[in-house]
């Protein structure tokens, strides 16, 4: 990954993980239970005519144009609007639908308007398939409010991007695509990562309608304690720093303490919570000082002498690396962590902001609950799934076990929390796939590429759960390794015969 350096630099290293763009949507087409690209309706309304027909209370501005098709797209109408205060977005209309809905969220703070390179990107493959695709950047734009500053101009803004906007912009787009094609959406899905992970399962748990079937990959779990745990780790290393170099070295020799508890060596750390290395132990080089640091890192917040939130994985310091991350890239540099919960502090927690408020006086013991009231907005941590389970929603959660943004153990633990919430049924519309070596959203050293929106579809369609899913390591186009993923907490073992890197020489079975 490349080296990204200050505040607009982090919130476009976030935004970057927005929506599943290393993730294969829609690649198991021709497997999948449902042939989902079969269009069966077509617009009522010409798309210039959407634009005066079309009439909601929450709409400040709206307009259309449609788009030709090209390489990249097939012949649509764009919706493009601002619903009340400011929150902007878009809904683009296949000129034959498939009667569904997809939709993508946010990375980081969010901010992204839907023409942002990366967002236009994810427009093609949904409306190629049929989709009616819908993006929102939650009411700001992040290239002018950067950080979370955008709750020091509109406090309104604050609500929308915590959870009001993704759902006021899906109940809008359902709207008018019944006004387009006079004929209502059959069923909506979501797909996207990181903070767009933390806005799926948001709509699960408190907008159990809104959705039939949820893909949140790597989701933002708990905002706040992340924001309290980067601030923990940035302590830590402005104290005693670890150099790039020795970081190399304990990557290394965690490697090689834990590649083979799976029993094959094969470069991935299968579960890091199995492998016992200690760094003060296992890399001598290090000073009692740095293998002190390292320690908080890895086993992250405590408070008043009791843990308070978890640090990173084992192997996270090797797949996508905690350079320009955890660890600054260069001295004097913030990490992109850092930074991110600076902006969610300063801006977000306290009512009114503080833009001056110095990281250096959080007390670990004393001020945690400081955060709580932002988090009863943002925090995505409510395991009663009972009413979207009710609706017939299903839910598909990912993680990469080697996540060098995210800590890993907020999905385990919410998914933990959700089965002892929800009781033993909740496998049968709540799956999470643990990703062995995957970094944050994508990358790392195992293989990152799913299609696990085609599987959510096949499981709300068909009541087809998914008993594993298929990743896939890519090279310039060419599959290098594959491995099953397996519902949590299930691990895939090999058979004993045949290539490693072939999934099918594998199989789920209990750890």
């Amino acid at each position: 990954m490349r080296a990204i350096y200050g505040r607009a630099a982090a919130a476009t290293l976030f935004v970057a993980f927005a929506a599943p763009a290393i993730a294969q949507p829609f690649a198991n087409l021709k497997s999948s239970a449902v042939n989902y690209s079969v269009t069966t309706a077509e617009p009522k309304l010409s798309c210039e005519a959407l634009a005066t027909t079309f009439k909601d209370k929450d709409i400040v501005s709206l307009t259309t144009r449609s788009i030709a098709a090209d390489a990249k797209a097939p012949a649509h109408c764009r919706v493009s609007g601002v619903l009340s205060p400011e929150i902007g977005f878009e809904v683009n209309l296949p000129a034959k639908w498939n009667e569904r809905l997809y939709m993508i969220g946010n990375g980081g703070l969010a901010g992204q308007e839907p023409d942002d390179p990366g967002q236009a990107a994810l427009r093609g493959e949904p409306l190629t398939n049929g989709f009616v695709m819908v993006s929102t950047d939650t009411g700001h734009n992040a290239s002018k409010d950067q950080g979370g500053t955008f709750a020091l101009r509109n406090p309104a803004t604050a609500v929308d991007y915590a959870y009001r906007a993704v759902h006021l912009t899906l109940v809008t787009a359902k709207k008018i695509a019944n006004t387009y094609y006079a004929r209502p959406v059959s069923k909506a899905y979501w797909n996207s990562c990181s903070n767009g992970g933390r806005q799926g399962l948001i709509e699960a748990q408190r907008f159990p309608t809104d959705f039939d079937g949820i893909v949140a990959n790597a989701p933002w779990v708990d905002q706040t304690g992340f924001t309290i745990d980067a601030i923990w780790n940035q302590r830590a290393l402005a104290e005693t720093p670890v150099s790039a170099d020795k970081l190399k070295l304990v990557a290394a020799r965690a490697m090689a303490k834990c590649d083979k508890l799976d029993g094959l060596a094969d470069g991935l750390i299968d579960d890091p919570r199995r492998c016992d290395f200690d760094p003060a132990r296992d890399v001598p080089e290090l000073s009692p000082a740095e293998a002190a640091t390292l320690k908080k890192i890895y086993g992250g917040v405590t408070s008043n002498g009791k843990p308070f939130f978890p640090g990173f994985m084992i192997g996270s310091e090797n797949a996508g690396g905690w350079s320009n991350l955890i660890i600054p890239g260069r001295p004097g540099a913030d990490p992109a962590d850092f930074n991110l919960a600076q902006g969610v502090m300063k801006y977000l927690v306290f009512d009114p902001p503080k833009p001056d408020w110095d990281y250096k006086t959080f007390d670990f013991d004393k001020d945690v609950h400081v955060v709580d009231r932002w988090g009863k907005l943002a925090n995505a941590k409510d395991a009663d799934l009972s009413a979207f389970r009710k609706h017939g929603g299903k839910l598909v959660m990912t993680y990469g076990w080697a996540d060098g943004i995210l800590q890993p153990m907020m999905g385990v633990t919410y998914y933990e929390n959700a089965v002892q919430k929800n009781g033993p049924r909740t496998k049968e519309f709540f799956r999470l796939f643990m990703v062995p070596g995957m970094a944050h959203c994508g990358g790392g050293v195992g293989p990152d590429q799913n299609d696990a929106v085609s599987a959510v579809i096949d499981w709300v369609e068909k009541g087809k759960a998914p008993e594993s899913l298929v990743a896939k390591k890519i090279v310039k186009g060419e599959v290098t390794r594959s491995r099953p993923l397996c519902p949590y907490p299930q691990v895939a073992r090999y058979k004993g015969n045949g290539s490693i890197d072939d999934a099918q020489n594998f199989s789920c079975v209990a750890p």
